[in-house]
Parts: C-alpha cells; sequence; structure tokens
C-alpha cells in the first residue's frame, strides 16, 4: 500500500503536528507501507528556514523509509493572520501541483490544524480517483474565532461553509478526540464515517530519566523545585496565566526555590518576555527552543508539567498530546485545560486540575504538589502506567487498519487488487514519482528522532 500524505509541518519542525505525523509515518514504513510525504520547507515558528534546507520548487530526502518531498510556500512568522493563510494557500496550491507526479498512491490524507491542506487533499483524491482522508486535528477556523485573531466576517463565514464542504467529501474523518466526533456530529456530519486516534507518546524517545545535572548547573536550577511549560508560546495557550502564578509564588514565604521554566517559540513569547520583565520575576526562566534531540534534557529538569489553554468552550474538545509525553517520562502534570483532556487526567490519576486562567489555583495546585510526596510519586508512577495505553506505536497501527480497509474497499470496487507491472505490494520500496525533477541535493537521507510537542 501506498500512501500519500499532506502536511505543512514535518521534522526537523519540532510542533505537536509534525511529531504525530512523522511518528505514524515512521511505523507504517516499518508495517510494509510505501509513505509519501509532501510538505514544505521547516520554517515553523519563527518562519526562517532550517539550516540545510532552501525554500525552493522541489527538494525531496528519505527519513526513516519514508520518502519526503519539500515544495515552496510563501514563509511567514506563526503570527498575523492574512499572512499565515497566504502561507497555507501557497503550500495548498504547491502540493497539489507535487501530488500528481507521485506515482500510484492508495490512498491521500490531508492533516490539520488548518484545513486548506486537506482542501489539497480533496483535489488530489479527485484528480486520481482515490479516498482521501481528513485528519482533523482542530476545529478550525473556529479557533481561530476563539483565541480573537478574527471575529466574525464574512471571511470567517465563507471559511466555515469550506470547512462543512471538506467535512462532506471526505471518504473519511480521523479526529484526535472523541469530543471533536461528537462536534462534526451535532453540524450534521455522518458519525459513521469519523473514526478517532488520539494522540500519544513515543515511547522509544520519552521515558523517565534523570535530572540532567550539567544542565540543571548552567540554568542555576539546583535545588529548586522546577514547573515547566514546554511548547508553542501562542495566543491560544494564555501563558500570562502562569506568570501571574509566577507572581503569586513570589510573594509566598517557602516558595523562594520555586522556579517556572519556559521552553520553546511563538506569536506571543516576546510580549510574554516584556511582560515578566515589568512584573520584575527573577523566579521565571524563558529559553529558546533547541532540537529534537536535546528536548527530554530540559523535561527531565521539571518536577511537573504545566499544561493551560485559554478559558473557552472550543478547548475543552481539545487533548494537548504534551499531556502523553510527560505520562511517558513521568512528570506529574498541572492541567489547565477542561473537557476531555481534565477527564484523562483524573481517570489516570496523572496530576492535577486547575481552572483555565485561574492563576490562583495553579499556584495552589503547584504548592500542594511539592508539599505532598506522596502524592507527587503517586502521580508519577500512574503516568508511566497509562502511557502504555497510549503507545504511539499502537495508535499508528490503528490508523494504518483504517487505511487499508479504505483501500481494500477502493480496489475491490475496481475489480479486485490490481497486479499489472509497475504496481507494489505491501513491503515493496518507496514508488518512484513520474516525471520527478532532480533533487539538488541526490536523496540526503535524514535519520530523525520524534519531535517534541508544540
Amino acid at each position: 500500500m501506498h500512501i500519500l500524505f499532506l502536511t505543512d509541518n514535518f521534522p526537523p519542525e519540532v510542533n505537536a503536528p509534525a511529531s504525530r505525523t512523522y511518528e505514524h509515518c515512521r511505523e507504517w514504513v516499518n508495517k510494509g507501507a510505501a509513505v509519501t510525504v509532501i510538505t514544505c520547507a521547516p520554517n515553523f515558528p519563527k518562519g526562517k528556514v532550517f539550516p540545510g534546507y532552501k525554500n525552493k520548487l522541489w527538494q525531496t530526502e528519505t527519513m526513516n523509509g519514508i520518502r519526503v518531498i519539500r515544495v515552496w510556500s510563501y514563509i511567514t512568522a506563526n503570527e498575523g493572520t492574512a499572512r499565515r493563510i497566504l502561507d497555507y494557500v501557497s503550500f495548498m496550491a504547491t502540493s497539489t501541483l507535487a501530488s500528481l507526479f507521485v506515482r500510484k498512491p492508495d490512498v491521500v490524507v490531508g492533516t490539520s490544524p488548518q484545513f486548506f491542506t486537506a482542501c489539497a487533499a480533496y483535489v488530489v483524491g479527485l484528480l486520481k480517483r482515490k479516498p482521501w482522508v481528513f485528519e482533523l486535528r482542530d476545529i478550525w477556523p473556529e479557533s481561530i474565532k476563539a483565541v480573537g485573531a478574527l471575529g466574525d466576517s464574512f471571511a470567517i463565514r465563507m471559511l466555515e461553509r469550506l470547512e462543512m464542504f471538506l467535512y462532506r467529501k471526505a471518504t473519511r474523518i480521523v479526529g484526535v478526540t472523541h469530543a471533536f466526533k461528537d462536534v462534526l456530529a451535532k453540524r450534521g456530519v455522518d458519525p459513521k464515517k469519523i473514526d478517532v486516534v488520539t494522540n500519544g507518546v513515543d515511547l522509544s524517545n520519552f521515558g523517565p530519566q534523570n535530572k540532567h545535572s550539567e544542565l540543571e548547573r548552567k540554568l542555576g536550577l539546583e535545588g529548586c523545585f522546577v514547573a515547566g511549560y514546554i511548547g508553542t508560546h501562542g495566543m491560544a495557550h494564555g501563558l500570562e496565566t502562569l506568570l501571574e502564578a509566577a507572581r503569586r509564588l513570589k510573594e509566598t514565604p517557602g516558595a523562594e526555590k520555586v522556579r517556572l521554566l519556559f521552553l520553546g517559540d511563538g506569536a506571543r513569547k516576546a510580549d510574554l518576555i516584556a511582560l515578566a520583565n515589568s512584573m520584575e520575576l527573577n523566579n521565571v526562566l524563558f529559553l529558546d527552543s533547541v532540537p529534537k534531540a536535546e528536548v527530554p534534557h530540559y523535561w527531565s529538569l521539571l518536577d511537573v508539567s504545566i499544561i493551560h489553554l485559554r478559558k473557552t468552550e472550543l478547548f475543552g474538545s481539545v487533548i494537548p498530546s504534551k499531556l502523553f509525553e510527560c505520562m511517558g517520562m513521568g512528570i506529574p502534570v498541572l492541567h489547565g485545560v477542561p473537557g476531555e483532556s481534565a477527564q484523562i487526567v483524573r481517570d489516570e490519576g496523572v496530576g492535577e486540575v486547575f481552572e483555565s486562567d485561574n492563576a490562583e489555583q495553579l499556584t495552589d495546585a503547584l504548592l500542594r504538589l511539592r508539599a505532598d510526596t506522596a502524592r507527587f510519586d503517586t502521580y508519577r508512577r500512574n503516568g508511566l502506567n497509562a502511557a502504555k495505553r497510549y503507545d504511539r506505536k499502537n495508535l499508528a497501527g490503528n490508523m494504518l487498519n483504517i487505511l487499508r480497509k479504505l483501500t481494500k474497499h477502493d480496489q475491490e470496487n475496481n475489480d479486485g487488487i490490481r497486479n499489472e507491472t509497475g504496481s507494489y505490494q505491501d513491503g515493496a520500496a518507496v514508488p518512484r514519482l513520474a516525471g520527478e525533477p532532480r533533487p539538488v541535493r541526490d536523496d540526503v537521507v535524514r535519520d530523525s528522532a520524534a519531535s517534541a510537542d508544540a
């Protein structure tokens, strides 16, 4: 089986969509599928092309058996709605064009958060007469409205009509939460065509480890109780709440050795640093993104991990993927996201839940967990046990089964499985591309570790 996967995020980028896509594709290759990924030059979130790459019309490489085709797109930083949409639309156009040169895919997958990539997958599936799958990672454009980036307008209404069109036209929809399935069903989408494959953790890369002593010493964190946020510093994350908690901790007797660590980049990072400086917070540490191979070292510094999204009804349907990475590393969580993900935290017993945007509850939960070592140890053990139920290998296998059923049905509708010359079977090498331009770097091979959460 040959899977053609369209995504505008892929390693060496280190956000959640890149992580999920890479880890799934790697496992599909290991299970005998051929996988071609069409993506753009890595640039998220700063809008700057990573070293070793160029924003050019066509370049190819191979990552752990995955054929990766990178196409040109308009590149901008992860901020500013108009420019970001231009980024999305340009990738939609070039990825659609590039897909025409990929020979004999059996199924086409387009992934969100934004759905212009799904638009490309729809067109490619139509042109190649193949089933196409909408992997739904976000209810977009509703999430734009939720963070206040755009209000209700003609443009938003047109995007919402396009959204519903894609839901109707998708052969199948694979959501990352059960709440997404419920939301779509209430909006009239047939629930029988919706599957759920949650996010998870790559246990080969995320496991319990001792604190990285050299890094701890370098950052001045020796003897400190460290609460950390690792991920994108965006509009949706409401990290001002964490800074208000840091202010409260600064004024709390006995909390002098508590530190809040922020690792990552995003549209709000500069503003957050400025706010922390204006509040004279000497218990906060901001760090820039690091290569994905180094991210577990920073996770190891954390005594607890803070997961937070702004208080809005939509985010009650979201499960941040970093929750599962915390489980895998045995790091208790302070969880400020309502709904399905909060229920996981409670059911699995892996941390404390606090109300979104409520710095007082966050502060109290942090101090309670710091003082109660028995509770802390219980959360840690529970997380390690729960992580086994969210192993990315098993989840990737579940999604592969969904895709195989689609291709089997498609082949049966076309008078059985094809055996003509030039076709392929599971376990075959990645099919050659018809009319593929010769890349400047001939088949550069990159072995990429799993990426960090957004």
